[in-house]
């Protein structure tokens, strides 16, 4: 005997027979029918139908609409069955209507009320409209992301707490890499109908076109931009522009100012992720230079001066912090630590202040590895590839 009827919000209600009688009966009344009886006779067939499924006397809401649905059809009543069919689709249309603007309401009040934790799960991230906005869209990105994407246990166990899905709020990647030589080689570009410029002959506008791809790539991936072996492509142009360690400075502190600026989603800093070779690694010691697009006679090699001078000036802007001594959130520099890592070195003295102030970098250790630096790229905190 069915007892109990569960509902689509998963609690459960008193069952009553009377209510499958009246829903064939207004199907029956749409197409001209009159003869209640014959609701009630089709409804004890429904029933039956439940008594065999459910014998714990728990019946399913949708399972027993189902069953209405093959009652009528197998007992001739075509007509009743396809008012009954669109009936039961105009109700779910209404429910998914009412339940989005219910949501919608409900994410918006969550938001501005302070009662989610996702709000401050991102340190990185303030209230704002960009927030707000944000916060919606992430919504229903996880929706699709559990209910299109992965398989139904791995939706229960998420949202059961046994496991958790990072990220979920973000259609995508996870993180990048870029080479710095694509910039070198052919400057800032490659996005159909937007802005593109030359490949960089200053230090500045190499500094600049970084900033630009970090800031259009940021809006792809989840998380971090990462370039890799950025003081040595630097190195050259302080040479070719006869720069001298206070404009490094200042043209380092542009760079820095620039890649904080809240231009991403959430009214957040782009995640960005720099790596220093400290010294001018194996595979590029050898190979020339790049400088607007043109190779030079000069190695990579021949700039370890102007690759110091560009380190000490990143990490005296990073100790100084902003305006008011605030702390720079980015660029993540990342050392590579190898066998020959020069522990005494001045510029390591500096990386190492700012690490003693402030916890920024993340160090790479190849001492005890059998890879080494160029065996594997830092994408961001988390992620290497080989």
């Amino acid at each position: 005997m069915i007892t109990q009827i569960v509902k689509r919000d998963r609690t459960k209600a008193p069952f009553h027979k009377e209510k499958i009688v009246w829903a064939i009966f207004k199907a029956a009344t749409a197409v001209g029918g009159k003869d209640f009886s014959i609701s009630e006779k089709l409804a004890d067939e429904v029933v039956n139908l439940a008594e065999k499924k459910y014998p714990d006397g728990v019946a399913e809401v949708e399972g027993i609409q189902d069953m209405v649905e093959k009652v009528l059809i197998e007992d001739g009543h075509a007509k009743t069955a396809k008012a009954y069919i669109l009936y039961r689709e105009k109700r779910r249309s209404a429910r998914e209507s009412n339940a989005l603007i219910g949501a919608t309401i409900s994410m918006f009040g969550k938001y501005l009320d302070d009662k989610d934790w996702r709000i401050n799960e991102n340190s990185n991230t303030q209230k704002s409209i960009n927030g707000l906005n944000n916060y919606v869209r992430e919504a229903f990105t996880r929706n699709y992301w559990l209910h299109e994407i992965y398989p139904e246990e791995i939706r229960d166990a998420h949202l059961s707490g046994d496991i958790h899905l990072h990220d979920l709020g973000f259609f995508g990647p996870y993180c990048a890499g870029w080479d710095l030589r694509q910039i070198l080689m052919n400057g800032f570009g490659g996005v159909p109908g937007k802005v593109e410029s030359n490949p960089p002959k200053h230090l500045r506008a190499f500094l600049g076109q970084i900033v630009n791809s970090t800031f259009t790539t940021q809006g792809e991936t989840a998380g971090a931009q990462a370039w890799s072996s950025f003081d040595t492509y630097s190195a050259p142009f302080v040479h070719y522009d006869n720069m001298d360690y206070k404009s490094v400075k200042q043209a380092i502190q542009e760079f820095i100012f620039n890649l904080n600026v809240p231009t991403r989603v959430g009214f957040q800093c782009p995640f960005s992720n720099l790596t220093f070779d400290i010294k001018v690694p194996k595979t590029l010691k050898d190979q020339n230079v790049i400088v607007g697009g043109k190779v030079m006679p000069e190695k990579y090699g021949d700039f370890q001066k102007e690759m110091d001078m560009v380190n000490t000036a990143f990490c005296d802007v990073m100790m100084e912090g902003d305006k008011k001594g605030r702390v720079f959130t980015f660029p993540i520099p990342t050392i590579n630590v190898t066998k020959d890592f020069d522990w005494d070195s001045p510029v390591i003295n500096k990386f190492m202040e700012i690490t003693c102030k402030y916890g920024i970098p993340y160090f790479s250790n190849y001492i005890n590895s059998d890879l080494s630096p160029e065996d594997a790229l830092s994408m961001c905190c988390r992620l290497r590839l080989d």
